[in-house]
């Protein structure tokens, strides 16, 4: 799967330290360093296809501007639309990228069930854990993490790679 990703500051992957000793009881645990913020996934089987949607979303975020993201808070999808549930994730709170999921999903479509109306921005901690596991995070308190998103990088998830980024002027 190729994506259009936030990249993730430090202090967000320090929370992944810190959330790490409440996440027994989850049968998948994520690992810092596989952790996305996705903004949009892009639809390319193979390199090929992703050279085309990756031109295509690169036209689509043309002049778009920096903008603000927040993690201040825990959250739980009960059933995602993907893959065994519960997960519990970092909630992003962010207007500005908010607009451009928007913008590329206006340019580029969207996927059913997570994008458009139903995307939330977020970046998965576990998934397919108990009740107890589950109020364990939601139970803890931290300090909020708030950073500037001044590029946008183009992801290869096969590969567990970065491929390019886009900067975003401030």
């Amino acid at each position: 799967m190729y994506s259009v990703g936030v990249p993730l500051p430090p202090p967000v992957r320090e929370l992944f330290r810190e959330f790490r000793p409440l996440l027994t009881g989850f049968e998948r645990v994520r690992e810092s360093r596989d952790a996305t913020l996705v903004a949009k996934r892009l639809d390319a089987a193979d390199r090929r296809e992703y050279l085309r949607a990756a031109r295509e979303a690169k036209a689509a975020l043309r002049g778009a501007p920096a903008f603000e993201a927040r993690v201040a808070d825990v959250g739980v999808f009960e059933r995602p639309a993907r893959g065994p549930g519960p997960l519990v994730y970092l909630a992003v709170e962010s207007p500005g990228l908010e607009r451009v999921h928007r913008r590329l999903v206006a340019d580029l479509g969207g996927v059913d069930g997570i994008e458009g109306d139903d995307y939330v921005p977020h970046v998965t901690l576990a998934r397919d854990g108990d009740t107890a596991a589950v109020e364990r995070v939601r139970d803890h308190d931290f300090d909020p993490v708030t950073w500037t998103v001044s590029e946008l990088e183009f992801y290869d998830a096969r590969h567990g790679e970065r491929i390019e980024a886009v900067s975003l002027p401030a």
